[in-house]
């Protein structure tokens, strides 16, 4: 077993030797294949006569008129207009350019490229626990940390309008949460927690019910399959305590379980209207485990003190949590703005402001809003109600649409209820799209953010109209200009050629003749 286990890595690195040798030597194919191709045509220059086609050739050329080259240049440009608006409308439909899609799936690896490895880590991220990356530290799926119930909240909109609130990759991405965040141990598993592997994947919901009864009747003390229920059959919040409750009971010691029902549980007392109980389970949540403050649980908190209008202790949170070595999030920025805006938003007036200019409170204030917009610009458009809201999905792209989503959802309230807070808002607002949109335009390049080839396209549709044009309005001059761009064009051609066979024997001819 020892020796079988031993030689897997040397075959493994003798597969991608071949494969790097492969890729390497790719890159001199091409080569060898144009010096192949230029030998070829140098040993049969005289035996194939290519010297008279190309001379009848060009007196084919001469003798075409230049209705034919308004064709040509006409049908070039027809067909790369087709291509230029199919180009434009998978740009716009898909976010990407259709030949730019294909080169890089398919010849880029014949090419012996690398494919890209952007989605690698994308489900170990879901809870910011994958490895750091410079580039994209804050643009990555993150669960939304005030998730709705399924079966008591998310399944209201479906009774009501037959559609489904959650997206398929949505619901993907949580069953790979639960299923590594409840059985990560794979080697250990119970039959129970075979079933519950395979309950998390399944997609219809009924099939994950089932599953989870399926588990309880193997191990009527499997504290996952009781969570599913909370989450997914319960049809009331009071419902879904009973099951939490009940699962806590035979979570044991297994922290992943204590901390996601400790947790839902307390949000569970938020919804049912007993805040002063949820503040205290989620303080006691966090300093039980103090390291797990990538699960945001302070968000919840965050939201439970603002209902509470205890804005001292909000202060409090955010001073610990807003801080430059941990990861932002919109909650946190726009939690910060409206604290300073509520200080000073019920006797601020844009007019008023304009002649005396802004006190130092509300600088501050104006400072936080921007700090926030600059962070997420998506929130005041659903905080000022310009965009209608819906509801929040189960991942949230931080800086992103689905953040805002998720974050004006639960704190609209709070805005609405600082008075004159969404007034400061929409002014700041407006003026710092205003200064972002002179910044682009004193310090940005004027040049379109669109994929190559649809520019490329673009222009050879442009350039064979125009020259369609001039070869219809002046066809004389085109031609002339035709012929001289052609003859320059073969011009290397045929000097290479002369001087090849100056070179030659003459006898080496008509020894390849007969071959």
């Amino acid at each position: 077993m020892e020796d079988t286990d031993g030689s897997n890595p040397q075959s493994l690195g003798f597969t991608e030797k071949l494969k790097s040798w492969l890729s390497w030597s790719w890159t001199y194919v091409c080569v060898v294949w144009f010096g192949m191709v230029l030998i070829m045509i140098y040993v049969l220059w005289s035996p194939l006569k290519l010297q008279e086609t190309l001379t009848s050739a060009s007196v084919f050329l001469n003798t075409l008129t230049p209705k034919f080259y308004v064709a040509l240049t006409g049908t070039s440009s027809l067909i790369s207009g087709l291509i230029l608006i199919f180009e434009w409308w998978y740009f716009r439909k898909y976010g990407t350019s259709f030949i730019e899609q294909v080169s890089v799936s398919h010849l880029r690896p014949l090419l012996g490229g690398v494919e890209s490895n952007s989605t690698t880590g994308l489900f170990s991220s879901v809870n910011g626990e994958a490895e750091p990356r410079p580039s994209v530290s804050e643009c990555k799926v993150w669960r939304n940390p005030l998730n709705l119930f399924r079966g008591a909240e998310y399944n209201r909109y479906t009774w009501v309008t037959g559609k489904e609130p959650l997206t398929y990759y949505d619901m993907n991405l949580s069953a790979q949460d639960h299923q590594t965040f409840f059985t990560g141990d794979t080697h250990q598993l119970r039959p129970e927690d075979a079933v519950m592997q395979k309950a998390w994947r399944e997609r219809n919901p009924q099939a994950r019910i089932r599953a989870a009864y399926q588990a309880i009747e193997m191990n009527h003390e499997c504290a996952a399959a009781y969570v599913l229920l909370a989450e997914e059959e319960a049809t009331t919040i009071t419902e879904a305590e009973r099951l939490f409750k009940k699962a806590l009971g035979f979570a044991g010691k297994d922290v992943n379980l204590l901390v996601y029902i400790k947790r839902r549980l307390a949000m569970c007392a938020r919804k049912l209207g007993r805040i002063k109980e949820a503040v205290k389970m989620m303080r006691d949540l966090m300093k039980e485990f103090p390291l797990l403050g990538m699960l945001n649980i302070h968000e919840n908190l965050l939201e439970a003190l603002l209902e509470l209008q205890a804005y001292a202790d909000v202060q409090a949170v955010l001073a610990k949590y807003d801080d430059i070595s941990l990861p932002k999030s919109a909650t946190i920025c726009y939690t910060s703005a409206l604290l300073k805006a509520r200080a000073v938003s019920d006797k601020f007036s844009p007019e008023a402001a304009s002649r005396r200019g802004l006190s130092t409170a509300e600088m501050n204030a104006v400072e936080a809003i921007h700090r926030a917009v600059e962070f997420n610009p998506h929130v005041p458009k659903y905080l000022l109600e310009m965009k209608s809201l819906i509801l929040p999905p189960e991942h949230i792209l931080k800086r992103g649409d689905s953040e805002a989503v998720a974050y004006a959802f639960f704190h609209l309230q709070h805005w609405k209820r600082a008075e004159g807070a969404l007034n400061l808002l929409h002014c700041t607002w407006e003026g710092s799209m205003r200064v972002i949109l002179l910044f682009l335009l004193l310090h940005t390049p004027l040049t379109l953010c669109l994929p190559f080839f649809i520019l490329f396209t673009a222009g050879l549709c442009s350039f064979t109209a125009m020259l369609a044009m001039l070869t219809h309005q002046f066809p004389e001059l085109m031609g002339v200009f035709a012929k001289a761009f052609f003859s320059t064009l073969f011009a290397p051609l045929g000097f290479f050629a002369d001087k090849m066979e100056s070179f030659m024997l003459p006898s080496f001819w008509h020894q390849l003749t007969p071959i």
